[in-house]
């Protein structure tokens, strides 16, 4: 999920660099918050944690579907060179340690449906590094939820964190309204998701892959989500409030939709007109 909103309240409290599920530099102020699901809001770069090397991502795109689509920045190399090299070994480290770039909208990756991973293949090699990577872009942008097509591999996986950082960033009363509350990493590959109850909530939410806007979207309150774990056993989620909203907006990812597919009509806008009232007509923020 976008963490441009996240980004936007660093940089208003001097802190670092860029968020990512919505970010882009920028110092806006916002009443209600943005949801950067694919991140959202941000955290030290010196806490990201993700491993590979070019040499194994060159060698497992061919087996992903869609390889075509699995695009990797050579450019970006990651600084963190310590914990890379009690994973891997000071040579391999030293290699060549490439971040994934953020696919944004109109990719085709963004826009079709994400292959489910084998159940006997999430132990393995290739999807622990697809999700290392994911991890630390989550990390590094910062976010607070990110799904694999948006880092342009077309496969089931997401990963998200709310932290007690991230949620400092947020007005108090914004917090209170979203029901936002942190949680540890979650990894989940092939998630199933279930709405549950006819509650629901609507909010400004932004991503990665649309820099620089925001849209109101309503969402179910409470959900469920199957799956699995990164070790492969079995997995069951039961969420609410803000962490149930990055749930879906991740989700949908793997389906082949992005936010700006489900906004209330006339609510779009970029960052720096969140603080803007919505027009006459549109539904208030908040849960109905």
């Amino acid at each position: 999920m976008a963490m441009e909103r996240m980004k936007l309240m660093v940089s208003r409290h001097h802190h670092h660099h860029r968020f990512l599920f919505l970010c882009k530099s920028s110092c806006c102020k916002r009443k209600t918050s943005s949801l950067i699901l694919s991140p959202i809001w941000g955290c030290p770069s010196s806490t990201s944690r993700s491993s590979s090397s070019s040499s194994s991502s060159s060698s497992s795109s061919s087996s992903l579907p869609n390889s075509s689509a699995w695009r990797i920045s050579s450019s970006s190399k990651s600084s963190s060179s310590g914990w890379l090299s009690s994973v891997f070994g000071k040579k391999e480290a030293a290699a060549a340690f490439v971040v994934p770039e953020i696919v944004k909208a109109g990719d085709p990756v963004l826009h079709e449906a994400a292959e489910e991973v084998d159940v006997e293949e999430i132990g393995s090699d290739r999807i622990q590094k697809i999700i290392e990577q994911m991890i630390y872009v989550l990390r590094k942008a910062p976010g607070v939820g990110l799904a694999a097509p948006q880092i342009a591999i077309p496969l089931r996986i997401i990963v998200l964190e709310d932290t007690k950082e991230y949620i400092s960033y947020a007005r108090k009363n914004e917090v209170e309204a979203q029901d936002r509350r942190p949680f540890d990493l979650l990894v989940i590959v092939n998630p199933k998701l279930k709405k549950k109850g006819n509650k629901s909530a609507l909010f400004f939410e932004g991503c990665l892959s649309v820099d620089g806007f925001r849209a109101v979207v309503e969402r179910h309150l409470e959900v469920e989500v199957t799956g699995f774990d990164r070790e492969g056993r079995p997995l069951k989620v039961d969420a609410s409030g803000w962490q149930a909203r990055i749930l879906q907006h991740e989700c949908d990812h793997l389906d082949g939709t992005i936010y700006v597919d489900k906004l209330v009509p006339r609510t779009f806008r970029t960052i720096e007109n969140l603080d803007m009232p919505l027009p006459v007509g549109c539904p208030q923020l908040g849960a109905r």
